[in-house]
């Protein structure tokens, strides 16, 4: 009898010592899945944040594409226009230069024509020095004849040459504007070119980063997608390995849930937005520029309807009530120079493109300037990198 007792006791006490082990290995296996779902599910909301960030920067990056697209389709049209203009000048240089030529055997031939008159008319008896005339004349009437005739051949041919020359010069002034337009138009050629180099290098790193973050989003949503399920498995073992506290757990995971809620809440109030970026008034000239970005670029336009860039700087700062030179050469010299470290809205920058100071534009801060650019027409470039930057000696003057 004792030993029966004895045995029962032992039973009992192991049964109980094996339901505390079980009880205490399972609360050590229920925090393990615990702690793993939270691990989870703090890496998927990293994943997720990593994800929406990889697709801001495609969307971003896909309307810099477009913006660029649209940039280099202009250029190829300013390049088709000024190809255009090139040859049109080619053959004004071309017929002017047949003017000139004209002119001077025009002349050439009138000098022969006056020689052949002098040798004739001193054949004939006759004299075109004064002294000869007045001695050599028979009576008062033939001194009158001759003097009227020597007068009037050397009067009217002198007239002519004189006219004759004239019209030269005129026209030689019109070939020499003519070819220093050609060197203009051929300088503006390989600025066109420049910048159709650039954007197409521009565009090649955006298709690549392009590219790249792509391969990123379909690494990020691969990853999500794994990490949603193990989360499953783990809510599953976690429901499946319950205790009868389940409704304490319950509670916690409603107050997890909605305190993720409120986070979530907190972080879209908190979160920074993007502050579009406010223009300020830096003055007439530069607003006047502002209300015609877009305008096409047009060779010597001095607007509204289409500005070259001197024009454009010109015309904005003629609504202004400043008159200033429409073209580079004059406008280089006007108001004060100043350091670009004293740069100021409103001021002249000068680019060396072509030649020294081949293009201006009105400074407006924050390391950009307007002008009107002959691949976009009127609009606002950065001069602190790329394209402009290469072409900035740091010519600033300040119109007084």
């Amino acid at each position: 009898m004792k030993k029966s007792i004895i045995t029962v006791a032992t039973v009992s006490v192991v049964g109980l010592s094996s339901m505390f082990i079980t009880q205490t290995s399972y609360a050590e296996t229920l925090q393990q899945l615990q702690n793993k779902q939270v691990n989870i599910q703090d890496e998927r909301s990293q994943v997720k944040k990593n994800l929406t960030k990889a697709e801001k920067e495609i969307a971003d990056l896909l309307i810099d594409l477009k913006e660029l697209n649209k940039e280099i389709e202009q250029t190829n049209k300013a390049l088709t226009a000024n190809k255009k203009e090139m040859t049109k000048t080619k053959k004004d240089i071309t017929k002017t230069e047949d003017e000139v030529a004209s002119l001077e055997e025009a002349i050439e031939e009138r000098f022969e024509i006056l020689k052949e008159r002098a040798v004739s008319y001193q054949s004939s008896g006759g004299s075109i020095g004064l002294l000869d005339v007045i001695f050599g004349s028979n009576d008062f009437n033939d001194l009158i004849s001759r003097v009227t005739a020597v007068t009037k051949i050397t009067e009217s041919d002198q007239q002519l040459i004189d006219k004759i020359d004239e019209d030269k010069q005129k026209v030689e002034k019109k070939l020499t504007e003519l070819e220093e337009m050609e060197v203009e138009l051929q300088g503006m050629q390989q600025l066109i070119l420049e910048q159709k180099e650039e954007n197409e290098a521009r565009k090649e790193t955006l298709k690549k980063k392009e590219k790249q973050l792509k391969k990123k989003v379909k690494k990020l949503k691969m990853k999500d997608s794994d990490l949603a399920s193990l989360e499953a498995q783990v809510s599953t073992d976690i429901e499946s390995a319950r205790t009868p506290v389940v409704a304490i757990q319950n509670a916690s995971e409603s107050e997890g849930t909605t305190t993720g809620s409120e986070s979530g809440t907190n972080k879209k109030s908190t979160a920074p937005t993007a502050n579009p970026a406010q223009t300020a008034n830096f003055g007439s000239a530069i607003q006047a520029g502002y209300s015609v970005v877009g305008t096409p670029y047009v060779w010597a336009g001095k607007g509204p309807g289409g500005f070259d860039c001197s024009g454009f700087v010109s015309w904005a700062y003629g609504k202004a009530g400043k008159s200033l030179p429409s073209n580079t050469a004059s406008m280089r010299g006007v108001g004060t120079k100043v350091s670009y470290g004293n740069i100021k809205p409103g001021d002249l920058v000068f680019f060396d493109t072509y030649k020294t100071d081949g293009h201006v534009g009105i400074y407006v801060g924050g390391g950009n300037f307007i002008g009107a650019q002959n691949s976009t027409g009127v609009a606002v470039a950065n001069m602190t990198s790329g394209y402009w930057k290469s072409k900035f000696s740091g010519h600033v003057r300040r119109v007084n």
